[in-house]
């Protein structure tokens, strides 16, 4: 028995329809049911039909639901044939959308049902309504082109152009959908009027999109690229008539939008906003629509501009995705301009301090932009450089590193954390983020790290040191990540802080003891990154950094115990038992935490019962970058990888998504995982003495010592002959100090540039739908379903 729950068109009552035996397509009375002409809301059609019916109905009268998928599609075609003029049509369309955004995901669950959409309907011509078959469009293919239609239906989801009374109204098939663009920005001067009416249409319209762009979530990880999205491929394709205009609405939308709107404090309590669910809706559709492997195409090309345009290529290189063609060739420095103005307005939007708390709107789609910049950055090589060029790169860090900073001690954030610093180790390849970090940091976000005085610099790695030693331990495989982006700017600080200083130093305090270093098979890359981050700046920059040479000297036994450090077999076992007796080394206080900013709180971990999504591992810091070579003009040639000094034991770094925590006794189990992961291991690894002999001698630290062996006596001498305990007079001395002739010859800068690869491209459909998912509440879209891209857990 079917169990539908119906609402008919006289009045709001609900009636139960139970139907022993499939129903005529035919039978209109039956059907029009269900998109009779009652306002409903999306919420209660979400409430009027439930999970169970929907399923039984799949199970037991599976006819029934395909007739009524195929007639509530038919319904959208001829919505948007007539261009919905009467206020009957607009609600039946919207009726229908909100049916087919609750039935979806169930039709997508269902291996069985999931081609349902994809076979053809007879009638339902590419030409028109002949009963040919050979002609007729798959379901799928109907339904997304009529939802693009209704996206530009004059008076429905744009401002009409016209002063229409019905007789003139704009005929869908003649207009230019190009000339109703929904926002100024990008391509497109003119801003219509706002029309909260539109926004919610084109909200419920765009919600039917992402629910039909999901069966994405409904099959199992795989780094396969060639598995695309079929719904995103032909709604991407040349077939889609809007799809420049569609692309500009949306980018223009999330670009143009300014939540505190006139600066009046608490308006947003006052007014409703229609304008934010548009803007995340339209976010959304835009991330999924080019979400697409740039590691196997060789369309966008390394500047930016694409070998030729997705129409002109005989057999185009990957999937013919028009909207990643149009991002990668955007290429007017105004529309940079608009994007990485608007893009930094609402990332920054949650940093917004006023003196009122809470008066102003915060947004919650931080995470949902992060993806977007990100695609921003790889498909167009022109914009990348145009935001490092300005130093409105900064305004994308600072809120980067206020989320990192604020989520690490949150585990159903990991996803967040992830983004954040892949983003940064992106933008660290270049040598003007280097550079720009040297301005220095004025703006006071609230955050809970030591006060200092310094650079934008200074504040990335107090914040990184934060995230190290007090964060929860899926942080782990992070690590080399985010010493990787010190690495690479390393070359191009002038004057570090001394409290940034200090935190260098307690990181190759805490990762140099011998228990750490021998306790995983990885370890040790650790230091050999601090090392050259030190070595960069003593060789490139040894003017400016009086602190940090100050701290190396201060700290100059953790260098000699690296120098001399033990390789038998009893010193390893002895080492290795250390870690007992110590609990957290790297939580140690001992390094001037000092105050923290004002009004800043301390990052919380997720309250109970927080949902969150699994995410796949990330690859290891070797298949995530490629080594390059700064030559003396400044410019980068690639290495071959053969020339990695960081892996002499030649095996790949372990991606793990989620390392067990290392300090203290809990690190054996987190050590026995990194054990199994290790390439070289039979399922045992214990260090040995070849092992640590075959690291140990590659370690860096010629230039150290050579500076230890330089400056310690001479900063001896001063102390004794002017009885000196005063670091400032100390510090003035290095200030004036040069090492020029005494240090080894620099080594060439070696800078590790982020490189696609299908395993980020894979890990970030992963986020990006598990983020949609947990996002997509009212109406709980995919709550409950049997989703397989992702486990959904409670923390």
């Amino acid at each position: 028995a079917d169990d539908w729950i119906l609402w008919n068109g006289s009045s709001t009552s609900i009636t139960t329809f139970v139907s022993p035996q499939p129903v005529e397509a035919t039978d209109d009375a039956f059907w029009d049911q269900f998109w009779a002409d009652t306002a409903t809301s999306v919420q209660d059609v979400f409430a009027l039909v439930p999970a169970a019916e929907i399923r039984a109905v799949r199970e037991e009268s599976p006819s029934n639901l395909a007739t009524l998928c195929y007639k509530a599609v038919e319904k959208l075609v001829q919505g948007a044939e007539s261009g919905c003029h009467t206020e009957k049509e607009r609600q039946i369309v919207l009726n229908c959308c909100r049916l087919l955004t609750r039935i979806l995901p169930y039709i997508f669950e269902d291996p069985d049902w999931r081609g349902f959409f994809w076979s053809t309907v007879p009638g339902a011509g590419r030409g028109g309504g002949d009963e040919d078959d050979e002609n007729a469009r798959p379901l799928a293919e109907s339904l997304l082109l009529a939802v693009t239609d209704l996206l530009f239906c004059p008076d429905f989801t744009v401002q009409s152009h016209r002063r229409s009374t019905v007789d003139t109204a704009e005929d869908i098939h003649s207009i230019d959908s190009c000339e109703y663009i929904w926002e100024a920005g990008v391509g497109f001067a003119h801003s219509p009027q706002p029309n909260y009416i539109h926004d919610l249409n084109r909200t419920e319209l765009l919600k039917l999109l992402l629910t039909c762009f999901s069966e994405a979530m409904y099959l199992p990880p795989s780094s396969d690229s060639s598995n695309t999205n079929p719904w995103v491929q032909f709604f991407c394709s040349t077939e889609n008539r809007h799809a420049l205009p569609l692309f500009t609405s949306l980018l223009n939308v999330v670009c143009a939008y300014d939540p505190v709107g006139y600066g009046i404090p608490y308006n947003h309590l006052l007014f409703s906003d229609y304008r934010e669910p548009l803007v995340e809706e339209a976010a959304q559709v835009l991330i999924v629509t080019l979400d697409y492997d740039s590691s196997t195409s060789s369309s966008p090309t390394v500047d930016g501009t694409t070998t030729g345009t997705a129409m002109d290529d005989v057999d185009p290189p990957g999937p013919d995705n028009l909207f990643v063609n149009y991002l990668s060739r955007i290429h007017r420095e105004e529309d940079f301009q608009f994007i990485l103005k608007g893009v930094a307005r609402l990332l920054s939007n949650p940093l917004v301090q006023t003196y009122l708390p809470n008066s102003a709107k915060k947004i919650q789609f931080h995470q949902e932009l992060l993806v977007l910049f990100w695609k921003l950055c790889d498909f167009n090589k022109k914009f990348l450089f145009f935001v490092l060029k300005s130093s409105d790169v900064l305004d994308i860090l600072v809120p980067i590193l206020y989320f990192l900073n604020d989520a690490r001690a949150d585990q159903s954030r990991v996803g967040l954390m992830h983004i954040g610093v892949f983003i940064l180790l992106l933008l660290s390849g270049e040598r003007n983020f280097g550079v720009r970090l040297n301005k220095p940091y004025s703006v006071r976000v609230p955050m809970d790290i030591p006060v200092f005085t310094g650079t934008h610099a200074d504040l990335l790695i107090i914040v990184f040191h934060k995230i190290i030693t007090s964060g929860h331990q899926r942080l782990q495989p992070l690590f080399d990540c985010l010493l990787t982006i010190v690495v690479n700017v390393s070359p191009y600080l002038k004057s570090l802080s001394m409290v940034a200083a200090n935190k260098l130093l307690h990181l190759l305090e805490a990762f140099s003891t011998t228990w750490f270093l021998f306790s995983a098979v990885q370890n040790h890359h650790l230091v050999f990154f601090l090392l050259e981050v030190f070595n960069n700046i003593i060789q490139y920059q040894f003017d400016g950094n009086s602190n940090l040479v100050y701290a190396v000297i201060r700290k100059r036994n953790v260098f000699h115990q690296l120098a001399n450090l033990p390789t038998d077999s009893q010193s390893i076992q002895k080492g290795l038992q250390r870690k007992k007796k110590t609990s957290e080394p790297i939580s140690r206080t001992n390094s001037q935490d000092g105050v923290s900013m004002e009004g800043s709180r301390p990052a919380a971990p997720a309250e109970p019962g927080t949902l969150k999504t699994s995410l796949v591992a990330t690859p290891g810091i070797d298949k995530l970058t490629e080594k390059s070579q700064v030559s003396e003009d400044g410019t980068m040639r690639s290495l071959e990888p053969e020339a990695s000094q960081l892996s002499p034991e030649g095996n790949p770094p372990a991606a793990l998504s989620d390392g067990e925590p290392w300090s203290g006794e809990a690190s054996h189990s987190w050590r026995d995982r990194r054990r199994l992961s290790s390439a070289s291991s039979s399922g045992q690894w214990t260090p040995t003495p070849d092992w640590v002999m075959s690291w140990k001698s590659k370690l860096p630290l010629q230039t150290i010592m050579r500076l230890l062996q330089v400056l310690v006596p001479q900063v001896e001498k001063i102390c004794i002959d002017k009885g000196l305990t005063d670091e400032s007079e100390i510090l003035k001395f290095l200030q004036h100090g040069t090492l020029v002739g005494l240090l080894p010859v620099p080594h060439p800068i070696l800078i590790r540039k982020y490189q696609a690869n299908s395993g980020t491209a894979m890990w970030f459909r992963t986020y990006m739908w598990g983020v949609i998912y947990l996002r997509n509440v009212d109406p709980p879209i995919w709550y409950d379903t049997d989703v397989k891209l992702f486990e959904i857990q409670r923390v």
